[in-house]
């Protein structure tokens, strides 16, 4: 059945030029779950790379298909790029989905336990545990969890209780004894979330770890005194988490009460997933299906031997004993255009060097020490006399905040534009922002109804007559924990074209301007797909007048289809092209007769591939940008961002090097076929291992000068 069910979907899909988003990133999740499953890989890698499958699920169920369900139950239109219409699309989707859960799952029953106790630790049930052990469970339960617990029955005294997005909770039918009719009641205990999710038993040679649930599972009859419980049910529940902040004309006054207002409806959206223990009661779960108006496609089975909610393998990776066997991360080396030891914490001033040259940071190979050392010394040089910023996500125990706010209190002007719009980085951002602003910091809370997702700071120094300023450009987030984590570029410089076009944006962003251009800055949602478009069309132009030509990306989506379809009239006109899309990518490559000269590579491995480069050969009249925008109709229309110019010759070389490092890479590297499907690149038999991850941590200025694209 399910065989008719797929097929009555693939030929749609087939003819489609376009590759459907939310299919190419389930896509995507299939290449995270494949890091799991490499040999090469310890334990606690692959669940590492398990956990971070399951908090992708969670996000793509409350924003992607909660967004679909805004269209289903509204009744809107809306054809996705497969051509299916919402009903049919959400039923493929949903047998996609269907079917990563299940490798998920089988992968974590056959590979991951089987090799648990070699590797230190056990996953066990309180029955499997030493008659001692048990008696300790015992007491942790009634003197910590107990008190935490609320049975709440559902019946025609009580109304439906909210339940919680993402919680475990136990669905507890009952029966009174002396009812003589069929009387069943439905009782939820929802497990809060402060409760670790294991129990932690150290023995002299391994650790052992007791799911919570199996705790509470244990005892659970202490809630439910002098009544008959027919059936005990565990699951989890994700919610729509998909919403869009109305546009106000009372910024001022309203804006935070509706972020704040969204971020509550996301606790009580409608349900559009249901994780649930197989063997569950079918009366349950009709009455919620009913309830919750869901699908029988939206119940997701786990069967008895796994568990629910992979995300919480971070406290076994985490903890404190395993610490030894966790891979580390090579130390970081120095820029390749700054390798003094002045960034690494020597003497050397940063304003100094920053006067003469131009510094690109790579990180995570690149630690993020210039910017905070820049930064800092901004707060305390008397001199300095503003610094302007744009914040999309921070850490949480944030050092930019800190430089910040000594920088208000040392006098300086401080403009900060906080994006409180950042999903799931709503809350810290509104704390944060309102720690400046009480510091007398001038604060913006975004710009109307745009993401400001652009990377900028800008620094204003006076030194005797003359006025410099020194400007970051990024693509990745000023945040230090997530530097460690993702591949992302930054440049630092005094260059004035740039330092012109960066201060022309801020007064765009922070006030009431419109320059009509910019020089070597593309922006949106102003002229960046059109930019980029007259530059693909550029390639195509010259491959027709048969000059050389090629085009060479790196993004994390593609998803434009204006910029794809340009992609494919350069590709018909014979201009080689190359795109590195991490994730999303709606674009076809190697169909005959369309792109047949565009191939499509994948990155997936031990960081998260996040910087962008464009990359224009034009004649050898070479066009290089990076920046923090994606090829997607959202980094176009709806979000505030940018793209800088890389012109210093050495430094254009460095990124041409990324491009060329990413296509040799045969470790980390998928190939997208024709039909959306990933192939892995493997070392063929005279190729050694190519790994970027490790390889540009030994990067040398003689490879760089030596790159070569076409």
């Amino acid at each position: 059945m399910e065989v008719i069910q797929r097929d009555k979907f693939e030929s749609k899909i087939d003819g489609s030029d376009l590759v459907s988003r939310d299919l190419s990133w389930i896509k995507f999740n299939f290449r995270v779950l494949d890091q799991s499953k490499k040999q090469s890989r310890t334990i606690f890698e692959k669940l590492k790379f398990l956990a971070i499958t399951a908090s992708n699920l969670d996000e793509f169920f409350m924003i992607r298909v909660g967004s679909l369900y805004n269209y289903l139950d509204y009744e809107k239109e809306r054809i996705d790029y497969s051509g299916l219409r919402e009903e049919p699309f959400k039923e493929k989707l949903m047998l996609d989905s269907q079917d990563f859960h299940e490798q998920q799952h089988e992968h974590f029953i056959s590979n991951i336990l089987p090799s648990t106790r070699e590797s230190g630790f056990i996953l066990s049930n309180v029955k499997n545990l030493e008659d001692e052990e048990q008696e300790y469970i015992k007491e942790y339960f009634f003197k910590a969890v107990y008190p935490m617990l609320t049975p709440m029955v559902f019946d025609g005294y009580h109304t439906f209780p909210i339940l919680m997005n993402k919680l475990l909770i136990f669905g507890v039918v009952t029966i009174n004894p002396g009812d003589k009719k069929d009387n069943r009641k439905l009782s939820f205990v929802q497990i809060p979330s402060n409760i670790p999710r294991f129990f932690e038993i150290e023995r002299d040679e391994e650790m052992i770890f007791v799911p919570i649930e199996e705790v509470i599972r244990e005892h659970i009859v202490s809630l439910f005194r002098n009544v008959i419980i027919e059936s005990i049910n565990l699951f989890r529940i994700t919610r729509n988490g998909d919403f869009t902040l109305e546009e106000t004309e009372d910024m001022d006054s309203n804006f935070l009460e509706e972020v704040k207002r969204k971020l509550n409806e996301r606790k009580t959206g409608r349900v559009v997933r249901v994780e649930i223990e197989e063997g569950y009661s079918k009366w349950m779960m009709n009455l919620l299906k009913d309830r919750w108006n869901i699908q029988k496609d939206s119940v997701f089975k786990v069967k008895k031997e796994s568990m629910l909610d992979f995300t919480s393998f971070w406290q076994i990776i985490g903890n404190r004993r395993f610490k030894d066997r966790i891979p580390q991360t090579p130390i970081t080396v120095p820029p390749l255009s700054y390798p003094q030891a002045g960034v690494q914490g020597g003497s050397q001033d940063i304003f100094q060097v920053l006067k003469q040259k131009d510094v690109l940071l790579h990180h995570p190979y690149n630690n993020m020490e210039p910017i905070l050392e820049l930064l800092n010394k901004a707060a305390e040089d008397p001199n300095v006399m503003a610094i302007k910023m744009t914040i999309y996500r921070l850490a949480k125990h944030s050092r930019i905040t800190t430089a910040l706010l000594k920088a208000a209190e040392n006098g300086k002007h401080v403009s900060v534009l906080f994006e409180v719009k950042a999903r799931f980085d709503e809350e810290n951002n509104m704390q944060e922002a309102k720690k400046l602003q009480k510091a007398g910091c001038f604060v913006i809370y975004g710009v109307s109804n745009f993401k400001t997702h652009t990377k900028l700071m800008l620094i204003v120094k006076k030194d005797e007559n003359k006025v410099t300023r020194f400007v970051h450009l990024g693509s990745g987030n000023y945040n230090e924990d997530t530097s460690k984590l993702y591949t992302d570029l930054g440049l630092l410089t005094t260059n004035e074209v740039l330092a012109n076009d960066v201060s022309e944006f801020f007064n765009v962003i922070t006030g009431h301007s419109m320059p009509s251009s910019y020089k070597n800055l593309i922006t949106a949602p102003q002229g960046m797909r059109s930019g980029l478009i007259n530059f693909i069309e550029s390639e195509a132009e010259h491959a027709r007048q048969g000059l050389p030509c090629g085009i060479f990306i790196k993004v994390n989506s593609l998803e434009d289809s204006e910029t794809i379809h340009a992609l494919y009239r350069a590709s018909q006109s014979g201009v080689p092209i190359k795109l590195i899309i991490r994730g999303i990518c709606c674009l076809r490559p190697g169909r005959k007769g369309l792109s047949e000269n565009i191939e499509v590579y994948s990155i997936v491995g031990d960081f998260l591939e996040h910087s962008r480069i464009y990359h224009f050969h034009n004649n050898g009249d070479l066009r290089t940008y990076a920046g923090s925008a994606d090829m997607m109709v959202r980094s176009f229309e709806k979000r505030l961002e940018s793209l800088f110019r890389v012109q210093d010759p050495f430094l254009e070389k460095q990124l041409m090097n990324i491009l060329a490092y990413n296509l040799k890479d045969n470790v980390n590297a998928y190939m997208m076929q024709e039909d959306g499907t990933y192939v892995a690149k493997c070392p063929q038999d005279d190729e050694v291992e190519f790994n970027i991850h490790k390889e540009f941590f030994t990067i040398t200025p003689d490879i760089v000068e030596n790159v070569k694209l076409i």
